[in-house]
């Protein structure tokens, strides 16, 4: 007998958090089909001698919905050994749409995700109106990781009361919620992995409304998750309204209450955002907590956090801490090399510096870090001694002496990173400890011009893992396959047994780390964002195909649609 492939002598920790072992990987028509001593050869083998062999990863919090249309590697997931995303998070999709409202929905998700319309507008077909079709319409695209997706409350709620669904205090009437409830029934039929909403009072449209459902009420919820207890299959998503006004505590019990009640009449898993902010530095204790006492009346609460602040970068090559001022805003339409000149020319230096002072972040820098590390590796560890208080006054100059030297010094690559959520490291161990917390929020696809999560599994693998041992290695893949497969029914991934489909990471384990990001223009029309890639990952397999090695895509594209129900084989579940 020969194999398609065989991963030859790695250490293989198979995603069920079980003891690691030696052994060989076989892999035949896109399925795992051994794992141990196997004498027969492969068509293709690697070398694995000296590497861990893992499961591919699993991101179940993307915006991706509108790069997958032009971006068929879904980077820069891709580089940090995810095989399978999640798209439709936080209420915000493409499908269901009306002919000719295309525009509203990547408005509104160009001002909550941050992702440009007019790239939203270009990059996607727009050929379809349910969601089952927009499913379809994935099918077509070249895809070199696995994509699924839940169906958004903003465009359910659009779709069926127009207009009218942004206003505060609208209640849907029973036609309007018959033909939401209409849309979800067939998403799901179509294999949609579940419902998404947000309550947050942060998303908002670009008139400054909040986006459709967030005030919708128990009532209309429930007819969502009755959708869903009738499919038996799904999972409720949700951005949480814990923001607000003074303590989180009273909207934590609201919030969390009505979660635990549609997921006990529902029967399906509700999953949504929990941070840690100095502002409210007990929030995560106390929704954990209540999770725990709603989990064991019969709910089924499933907290989702990061491995590390959600921050904002600044760079040369995109926001500086200092655009407000005219010199700055000047650089903006420069290329990266044309604004290192302006730093080296001294009257354009005297200037920039001169309004820069004038900015109170100049003079108040607590909080932000320098994210350099040695080697051209980026640090997301809050140390104190990367804080900007710390690391100017080591250098004995004037901050923004400091910030303009650091720019020409790196050819502009010194990034700043300012963490607005999970903002205590302590917090972020306690929550990653917690079994009922999962990891999501990475938020890959989404901010794309100032946030840069997606690199969350090796920085999870790097800082926590190998240098702080906060858990098991073994724990620690579980964490990025399986729990997250299990927790969206992706049956037949995250592990690495007989009968699943051969998603497989190849890594060196000593070698992983991250470089700093950096801000590309591969949008449509030019459009910029932040891209960060990894070292360490030699091999990453989808659907028994090598699709990146040492981060270089090979040409192949086996990703498949993921879909809730229907077929058993890789285009399904």
């Amino acid at each position: 007998m020969t194999h398609d492939l065989v991963v030859r002598g790695g250490t293989v920790v198979d995603g069920t958090g079980g003891p690691e072992r030696t052994a060989d990987v076989a892999i035949d028509g896109g399925l795992i089909t051994a794992v141990g001593q196997i004498a027969a050869a492969g068509r293709t083998e690697i070398d694995a001698d000296g590497l861990i062999v893992t499961p591919g990863f699993v991101d179940i919090h993307t915006h991706m919905d509108a790069q997958i249309g032009w971006d068929p590697l879904g980077s820069s997931s891709c580089w940090h050994g995810v095989t399978s995303v999640v798209l439709g998070n936080c209420g915000m999709t493409f499908a269901p749409v009306r002919p000719g409202q295309a525009a509203t929905l990547a408005e509104m998700m160009e001002s909550v995700e941050d992702i440009p319309a007019a790239a939203i507008l270009d990059g996607l077909s727009w050929e379809w109106e349910t969601y089952g079709e927009y499913l379809g319409a994935l099918e077509q695209l070249p895809r070199a990781i696995h994509v699924g997706g839940m169906v958004g409350h903003a465009a359910l709620r659009w779709y069926a009361m127009g207009d009218r669904c942004l206003e505060a205090e609208a209640v849907p009437t029973d036609d309007e919620l018959a033909v939401m409830t209409g849309l979800l029934a067939e998403g799901m039929a179509a294999g949609a992995l579940g419902f998404s909403t947000s309550r947050t009072l942060r998303h908002t449209v670009p008139d400054g409304r909040h986006v459709p459902g967030t005030f919708a009420d128990a009532h209309e919820l429930g007819a969502f998750g009755e959708v869903l207890r009738r499919a038996g299959a799904g999972v409720i998503e949700l951005a949480p309204r814990f923001d607000g006004e003074g303590p989180s505590e009273p909207r934590a019990r609201s919030e969390i209450g009505w979660m635990r009640q549609i997921s006990i009449d529902s029967g399906r898993p509700v999953t949504f955002n929990l941070t840690h902010t100095w502002a409210n530095p007990e929030h995560h204790r106390l929704a954990m907590q209540l999770c725990r006492d709603a989990n064991a009346a019969g709910a089924d609460l499933r907290p989702q956090t990061t491995t590390r602040g959600i921050g904002v970068l600044f760079s040369l090559s995109n926001m500086t801490p200092f655009d407000r001022h005219p010199a700055w805003q000047a650089l903006k339409g420069l290329t990266l090399a044309q604004k290192l000149d302006v730093l080296r020319d001294p009257t354009g230096r005297q200037r920039l510096a001169d309004e820069a002072r004038l900015t109170p972040v100049a003079h108040d820098l607590a909080g932000f870090y320098l994210a350099d590390r040695p080697g051209g590796h980026a640090g997301y560890d809050c140390d104190p001694v990367t804080e900007l208080p710390a690391v100017i006054a080591a250098s004995g100059v004037d901050p923004v002496d400091w910030y303009l030297d650091a720019l020409l010094a790196s050819d502009g690559a010194t990034i700043i990173y300012w963490p607005i959520l999970n903002q205590s490291l302590d917090a972020i161990e306690e929550m990653i400890d917690e079994d009922l917390v999962v990891l999501g929020l990475a938020d890959g696809g989404a901010h794309v011009g100032q946030i840069l999560d997606a690199s969350q599994p090796t920085w999870f693998l790097t800082h926590w893992i190998r240098d702080r041992g906060v858990a098991s290695r073994s724990r620690a893949i579980q964490r990025l396959s399986s729990d997250g497969a299990n927790l969206f029914g992706l049956a037949g991934r995250g592990l690495l047994a007989p009968g699943m489909v051969a998603d497989v990471n190849i890594i060196d384990w000593e070698a992983l780390a991250l470089p700093l990001p950096r801000f590309v223009h591969d949008f449509p029309h030019g459009a910029g964002r932040y891209i960060q890639g990894a070292e360490g990952y030699r091999h990453t397999i989808v659907a028994g195909v090598p699709t990146f090695a040492d981060g270089v895509h090979t040409g192949e594209f086996a990703g498949q649609v993921l879909r809730s129900r229907g077929s058993s084989t890789l285009s399904g579940i």
